[in-house]
């Protein structure tokens, strides 16, 4: 087990000064991906395979906008509502490419069908159904991971460990759905290796997986960490790391804010 970093914030309690210029956003960019380096080195891997993803929830497409301009492509996001919205403002840029991370509802499993690139939170049959009709209608597939709930909390989204492989499996039967791999969420903790172990478990699972995986399936994606805690997931293999407030600024308010239609329980920082 790796030691704690000497660049580790936890998750919680951390405030991010607001990004407001093409030169913050960069410079940020840039700071994350050097600690992202150090992250690598402590771990013995290769900087090259670790994804950094700007989460752009509830941030202003000119912002998006100073990212796009530093060399990123991809953008997380929550809801689709802002995809929706972010998509045809943001159109004239031609390479943009949206991954949805949070939980979705089946009603909105058109709109991650017509406009995502990737959706990182798939979690249920029913939504693997939903979006297979709606991939067979679009006549695209769609890159996704499994959301996995490592921590055991159960105002979290994603599946119980225990039931990953049985899941997998009847994923067959959506062609549309093109499995990478996993994602999780941490539990928000001071204690480091309360974090950690979070992680731990993702990387195991996908081990223990990896052996009876269906063919044309893959799971070498593992998708965990977030601004408080990205260097302990890379450090237990993370592929992507979703990274919001140490990019664009703390959002000035919760998350019922933005989305008061649904309290959502994942109040972490992204």
């Amino acid at each position: 087990m790796n030691a704690p970093g000497p660049d580790l914030p936890l998750a919680g309690g951390m405030l991010y000064p607001q990004a407001e210029t093409p030169a913050e956003v960069a410079a940020n960019l840039a700071a994350i991906r050097e600690r992202m380096a150090r992250a690598c080195a402590r771990a013995g891997r290769d900087p090259a395979g670790v994804r950094l993803l700007p989460v752009s929830k509830t941030v202003d497409q000119a912002r998006i906008r100073f990212a796009h301009a530093a060399g990123y492509r991809a953008f997380g996001e929550n809801k689709v509502q802002e995809v929706q919205l972010k998509q045809p403002q943001m159109a004239d840029l031609g390479d943009v490419e949206w991954i949805v991370i949070g939980h979705l509802q089946t009603n909105k499993a058109k709109v991650v069908a017509r406009l995502a690139s990737e959706f990182q939170a798939l979690d249920s049959l029913r939504l693997a159904e939903a979006l297979e009709q709606r991939l067979r209608h679009e006549q695209r597939q769609l890159d996704v991971l499994v959301q996995i709930n490592t921590s055991d909390e159960p105002s979290k989204y994603g599946l119980h460990p225990d039931v990953a492989a049985s899941f997998i499996q009847q994923l067959q039967q959506f062609p549309s759905l093109r499995v990478k791999g996993l994602m999780t969420l941490a539990i928000q903790s001071a204690d480091p290796e309360r974090v950690r172990a979070c992680f731990v478990r993702l990387r195991q699972l996908r081990d223990r997986l990896l052996p009876d995986l269906p063919a044309g399936m893959r799971l070498d994606e593992l998708s965990m960490g977030m601004s408080g805690d990205f260097e302990i997931a890379i450090e237990e293999g993370a592929t992507v790391v979703r990274v919001g407030q140490a990019v664009f600024g703390a959002r000035a308010l919760p998350h019922h804010h933005y989305w008061p239609s649904q309290q959502l329980p994942e109040e972490q920082v992204l």
